[in-house]
């Protein structure tokens, strides 16, 4: 009998359960105004994100402007080949790759240690416009941003020539010189986009458990300890995030800044995958190259993306879904 009611009383539950589960319509019907509320950005992403893919086909085709998508001449892979095979490929193809390397080794390192140093700050004046001079350089468009670049760094008259002349030293024309390049690319897009990781890592931070840290100084915990034993490992899963977001753009060296900055005397060392389409797709008007260089792109982000997000997943770590 005993068996029997508990049996019973499992059915009960499950048709509880069963029944508790509201069908999607009414859930629409419920939650209309958050989902109206959802509405535009959802018809911004469409619009503007999945609505230009059908232009994705042209990568196929040879294409012709005056003949539009349907005109064109189907030619497959083709686009493809004449990229692969370009003598050009494997020199724009590494300049991006070490470029955004070297760029995702800063974003990656100096905003942690920026949020770390910021959160023992107590004066909270002072913290509040430390965040802020960190973080104004991020709303700065590339294009006036460059102009302060260039202007600065201008080998007759710009302000860090002027110093180092000052000094005893001779003029360096950073913007010019193959050797300097690259490393003016990391500084200065480290130097403007910095503030947004360290925003993004002081909200994590900000989320730790106060005990933790309480227990630790109990247990004799230097701020340095409680630095790498209690506040990184409870960032550890936002830190995951950014780097797989970071890796899936890894062919994104960054065109705004690169196009305003570089010069034909370093493009060996500076010529990315976006610079070498605009140059040979768009301002030649070979739409179809172009197009299959940007799906190329995305193939290659698309592939990243999922494989570091297995591995994290497999490693026991959060990752994206």
């Amino acid at each position: 009998m005993a068996v029997m009611n508990g049996a019973a009383r499992r059915g009960q539950a499950a048709g509880a359960g069963a029944g508790a589960r509201r069908p999607l319509w009414k859930d629409l019907i419920r939650d209309r105004y958050l989902y109206l509320l959802l509405l535009p950005g959802l018809l911004l992403i469409l619009l503007f994100r999945y609505g230009p893919m059908y232009g994705v086909v042209i990568a196929f085709q040879d294409y012709n402007i005056y003949k539009g998508i349907s005109g064109s001449e189907w030619v497959g892979f083709d686009q493809f080949t004449r990229l692969f095979n370009s003598p050009d490929f494997v020199e724009i193809l590494s300049n991006t790759i070490i470029i955004s390397l070297y760029k995702l080794a800063a974003s990656f390192t100096i905003p942690i240690i920026l949020a770390l140093l910021l959160n023992e700050l107590r004066g909270v004046v002072f913290k509040r416009f430390a965040q802020s001079v960190i973080y104004l350089p991020h709303f700065v468009s590339w294009v006036i941003f460059s102009g302060i670049i260039i202007t600065f760094l201008n080998p007759v008259d710009g302000m860090v020539n002027v110093v180092i002349q000052h000094f005893g030293g001779s003029p360096v024309d950073f913007l010019g010189d193959v050797r300097y390049f690259r490393p003016m690319l990391v500084i200065t897009d480290a130097y403007k986009e910095v503030g947004w990781g360290t925003i993004i890592y002081l909200a994590a931070i900000a989320g730790v458990n106060a005990e933790l840290y309480e227990a630790a100084r109990i247990d004799g915990a230097t701020k340095l300890r409680q630095m790498w034993h209690v506040t990184l490992p409870a960032i550890r899963p936002v830190i995951v995030i950014l780097i797989i977001l970071s890796l899936a753009n890894i062919l994104e060296a960054g065109f705004q800044q690169i196009f305003l900055l570089y010069n034909a005397l370093v493009y060996d060392v500076a010529d990315i995958i976006d610079t070498y389409v605009y140059r040979v797709g768009i301002q030649e008007a070979n739409y179809s190259y172009a197009t299959a260089a940007g799906l190329f792109k995305s193939a290659v982000a698309m592939v990243l993306i999922l494989t570091v997000n297995t591995i994290v997943k497999k490693s026991g770590q959060e990752g994206l879904w």
